[in-house]
């Protein structure tokens, strides 16, 4: 394990961040005493501290000293002052990563040092549950191990796979937006339900499970999801009446335009 005996620290505890430390902590692949977060908000570190034990700060020179990883875990509308202010304390002993959603590797090049080894993810949220799915790119400082170290860190709260950085706003659009994509889907369909006379905590854990049982089978069988869906849909049947309204009301261009727009945008938040 490349991550044993290393120190973590996390530069941001809010939902993104914090998703995070929960999902590699309760991972096990770390001990709760190799991690350490900072942020203003001090309420925030004193809850995590004391659901997982790790140790906390709401200075970032401290944190940045006793750790030899960093997780950029702010917003991109914040980044460049907290680089500003960083970048003494950051060499080329030091492994940088940035879940900053559009933000270049080049922009941390140019902000930190020369040397500076940056590694650039895009997780989600269902880090929190072990179920992320991360898009990772390499800066030209970052050396194989890196890669393999960001790996290790992001595979362990889901699925992760190395990425050409310019298609990283396309990774940000599809599976770092994504399950805001799917919380609504899985609403609507237990309204469905509810509508047909389902109680509504019957509907939603039928709505959720059968969310994740369609992923689980698109994952594990690598079937195209055409065939699966064909798979469903008798002649004449329920299913097809179903899916027939889906193309009716468009809703794959719905979805597609979802994320070509939040592609876009993060296309913008790296341009600023």
């Amino acid at each position: 394990m490349k991550l044993e005996n290393k120190k973590l620290g996390f530069i941001g505890a809010g939902k993104m961040g914090s998703a995070l430390i929960r999902g590699i902590v309760n991972a096990g692949i770390v001990e709760p005493a190799q991690v350490g977060a900072s942020d203003l908000y001090a309420p925030a570190l004193n809850a995590l501290k004391e659901e997982l034990g790790i140790w906390i700060s709401t200075d970032n020179v401290p944190l940045i000293r006793n750790s030899e990883i960093l997780i950029l875990a702010v917003k991109p509308q914040v980044l460049g002052k907290v680089l500003e202010k960083i970048k003494p304390e950051i060499d080329s002993s030091k492994l940088v990563i940035s879940i900053a959603a559009g933000v270049p590797i080049e922009t941390y090049e140019k902000a930190l040092s020369k040397d500076c080894r940056i590694i650039r993810v895009m997780p989600n949220i269902a880090a929190t549950v072990s179920e992320a799915a991360s898009g990772i790119a390499p800066g030209t400082k970052a050396s194989s191990e890196d890669m393999e170290i960001a790996l290790e860190l992001f595979s362990a709260v889901g699925t992760a796979v190395k990425t050409p950085e310019h298609l990283m706003d396309a990774v940000t659009g599809l599976s770092g937006s994504g399950p805001a994509f799917v919380f609504p889907v899985i609403e609507a369909l237990a309204d469905g339900g509810v509508y047909e006379g389902l109680d509504r905590k019957s509907a939603l854990a039928l709505a959720a499970q059968t969310v994740l049982g369609a992923a689980k089978m698109v994952l594990e069988t690598e079937m195209h999801p055409g065939e699966l869906k064909d798979m469903v849909t008798s002649p004449a049947g329920t299913t097809i009446q179903g899916v027939h309204a889906l193309e009716e009301a468009g809703v794959r261009a719905a979805f597609m335009n979802a994320v070509i727009r939040a592609s876009e945008r993060s296309k913008e938040l790296g341009e600023k």
